[in-house]
């Protein structure tokens, strides 16, 4: 026999006994058998049962949760589509709006009244000065005869008339409500205006009064109408 062939023998018989060895153990070691009685196993079981029941309820509540989350997300969406409507109409002047403010009052000069000499009116262009000049001064809010201005408000001579979206202000006092940021600042700024001696020229004085409370202006009236507009045609036309 070679020493190749010894060595292979050697090597094949190392295998075979540990092969066997390895059989005997197994043969050799006891069984484990579960000791536990009845009354253990019931009891595991209820273990088990009360843990699945608790992650059962567990994903019932995260379900509730999920659900309630959609829900305030879908309501959160329409509160702020409601806020955001609210705030168009209240900047359209669509709703009535308090707030503090001044009044300021328009008439003609009392020496004018007891002459008769001359009949005190206001032009188109003096009283969009002394609108301009009330948007200076920190305007929030107007209203003149309690007709709300709007964006869309036309103050022109209609046949020799002064008219503000088609109202004639033609009777004294003429009354104009503002709601102001400060309003004790507008009454100041304006009472120091040059406008106020542009009515004394025009024989018309104004008077300024601070509201100690809270104003109202009552909501655009009349029919807004809009031109050169037209709907977008489409499938996401007006969608948000």
């Amino acid at each position: 026999m070679t020493k190749r062939n010894r060595l292979e023998f050697t090597v094949v018989t190392i295998i075979i006994g540990f092969m066997i060895a390895i059989q005997f153990q197994s043969i050799n070691e006891p069984k484990i058998r579960d000791t536990r009685d009845v009354w253990e196993l019931r009891a595991d079981l209820l273990k088990e049962q009360k843990l699945q029941a608790n992650l059962i309820k567990e994903a019932r509540n995260l379900d509730q949760k999920l659900a309630s989350y959609e829900t305030e997300k879908k309501q959160s969406k329409e509160q702020v589509l409601r806020q955001t409507l609210h705030e168009l109409k209240k900047e359209a002047g669509l709703i009535a709006i308090k707030g503090p403010g001044v009044i300021v009052k328009i008439e003609p000069l009392e020496e004018e009244l007891i002459r008769q000499e001359v009949d005190s009116e206001i032009s188109p262009e003096l009283l969009k000065r002394l609108l301009n000049e009330l948007n200076m001064y920190g305007a929030l809010h107007v209203s003149i005869n309690g007709q709300r201005m709007i964006h869309t408000t036309v103050i022109r001579d209609i046949n020799g008339i002064t008219k503000m979206d088609g109202f004639p202000l033609t009777q004294f006092p003429i009354e104009i409500k503002v709601i102001a940021e400060d309003a004790n600042k507008l009454r100041d700024r304006l009472k120091a205006s040059q406008i106020i001696e542009d009515f004394f020229i025009e024989n018309l004085k104004v008077h300024v009064s601070v509201v100690s409370q809270e104003i109202t202006l009552e909501p655009y009236g009349s029919v807004i109408r809009i031109k050169h507009l037209e709907p977008i045609d489409g499938e996401n036309g007006g969608d948000l």
